[in-house]
């Protein structure tokens, strides 16, 4: 939002070196989450200094002041339109806070970087030797309908679990569930137990 708002000033004030014209960097997202810090979050302590008063915040307006006259007009521009797009946000126009950008960016992503439906799956490949590990065994053994056939535990991971203080057959249980990540699977078994 802060961005089109940022190119549009630069098209009315009829600057047409639109990129030396503005600062890089996330101006616009800085400037723009000042609005929430400043309404949302409280004051918890303030001080004198020199006869001036502060409190907790102070600091943090001084440095946004600082970044945003530190290269004038290119980073002016951009955080006067963070100001902008943050208050926008928070009043609601145009009920920006009902549209889902990111579910619009993640289905255009989708639809044309996804592997189409035909394809099969590459086989996992792993870094050290040729043999594949018993994780990519599972991913080259799976049926066409998507699930990982399951693949009982090794007896080592069951032990490690025993020796940590849970049950063999939870431990079992777990690893089939976690497909043999022994971390998911104390995991799950740490999450049981506080139930």
């Amino acid at each position: 939002m802060s961005s089109l708002l940022e190119i549009l000033s630069l098209v009315i004030l009829k600057d047409t070196n639109y990129i030396s014209t503005l600062a890089s960097g996330p101006y616009g997202l800085i400037f723009a989450s000042f609005v929430p810090f400043f309404l949302d979050i409280p004051i918890t302590s303030r001080y004198r200094i020199f006869g001036l008063n502060f409190s907790d915040k102070s600091f943090i307006y001084l440095a946004g002041l600082q970044l945003l006259l530190s290269s004038w007009k290119r980073s002016l521009i951009p955080g006067i339109f963070g100001l902008v797009a943050g208050s926008l946000y928070r009043l609601n126009v145009f009920g920006i806070r009902k549209m889902n950008i990111l579910q619009v960016i993640s289905s255009f992503f989708a639809r044309y970087f996804a592997p189409s439906p035909g394809s099969t799956p590459r086989p996992s490949r792993t870094v050290v030797g040729n043999t594949p590990s018993q994780r990519g065994r599972a991913v080259q053994n799976q049926s066409s309908t998507g699930f990982a056939p399951m693949v009982e535990p090794p007896e080592s991971s069951v032990a490690m679990l025993v020796s940590m203080g849970f049950d063999g057959n939870d431990a079992r249980q777990a690893l089939i569930r976690a497909r043999n990540d022994i971390n998911v699977a104390t995991n799950i078994l740490l999450e049981a137990q506080s139930r």
